[in-house]
């Protein structure tokens, strides 16, 4: 509640630039007390841009005036930013300052939006100092609870891996990704259950390694730019057994990729 009690108060309010089409309207509810009786009262109107529009003026002498409830609805069509403030004797003294979407109501019981239901503002997360428990992905979050090592999560939907040399574990059956690697690296990938790998495209005088552990079975693809060969020139076509692992070192003509088997299915 909010008290006049002179003849010098009053509550204004302004926006903080003109409207667009339709300034907001207000409506205010009072009652006087000059110490031996109550007078109800009411006041409505509509802003004016930046000029202050007086919501409730003063009391008489010898009265208080108790301001019981402030309505005021942004009926433009853009967002408008309104202060509400007590003017002392020509003294403003702010008493909210709020933006007001299309639709909005400021009130002194909160802000509410055109549905009716109350605004509120969380308060900012420092992540640096440690969050407790999962951020889902939807909100922009990882998903996962503990992490090690460096650089983004990876997901096992269709993931481009680049430049990594730690072991991935691909947790779901189905996984296809493709392979990206810089020169001379390598790359030890564990899949759980079925899937796809596919190998980048030819580039002169790249050279990789990749190390294949898998519950399930696997079948190598080619990203195109080239043909990938073995190094006796047969190309690639089978799918691998299951439960083995595989070490492949792969080198880049610019024409052809070339593999070598250095552990197949053992």
């Amino acid at each position: 509640m909010i008290v006049l009690d002179t003849t010098t108060k009053s509550l204004t309010v302004s926006m903080a630039a003109v409207a667009t089409t339709t300034n907001p309207d207000f409506v205010v509810a009072w009652s006087d007390d000059n110490g031996s009786s109550f007078v109800e009262g009411s006041s409505d109107g509509a802003l004016n841009g930046t000029t202050q529009v007086t919501l409730v003026s003063s009391p008489a002498s010898s009265t208080r005036r108790l301001i019981k409830s402030v309505y005021i609805e942004n009926k433009d069509t853009v967002a408008n930013t309104i202060t509400i403030t007590l003017n002392n004797n020509g003294t403003l003294r702010n008493i909210s300052k709020v933006t007001l979407n299309v639709g909005d109501t400021w009130s002194t019981d909160g802000t509410f939006d055109t549905y009716g239901n109350l605004k509120q503002t969380l308060g900012t997360i420092n992540l640096s100092s440690g969050v407790i428990g999962v951020l889902p992905v939807a909100n922009g979050g990882t998903g996962v609870t503990t992490a090690t090592g460096t650089g983004s999560v990876m997901l096992n939907t269709n993931p481009t891996i680049t430049n990594y040399v730690e072991t991935l574990y691909l947790p779901s059956a189905g996984t296809s990704f493709t392979i990206s690697l810089a020169n001379g690296t390598i790359q030890e990938i564990s899949l759980n259950g079925n899937g796809t790998i596919t190998l980048p495209s030819s580039v002169a005088g790249k050279s990789y390694t990749i190390i294949v552990t898998y519950s399930g079975s696997y079948t190598l693809t080619w990203a195109g730019g080239g043909t990938l060969k073995w190094s006796g020139g047969a190309t690639p076509t089978a799918t691998s057994a299951s439960g083995k692992y595989d070490i492949f070192n792969f080198y880049c003509d610019g024409t052809n990729t070339y593999g070598s088997v250095y552990g197949l299915n053992f």
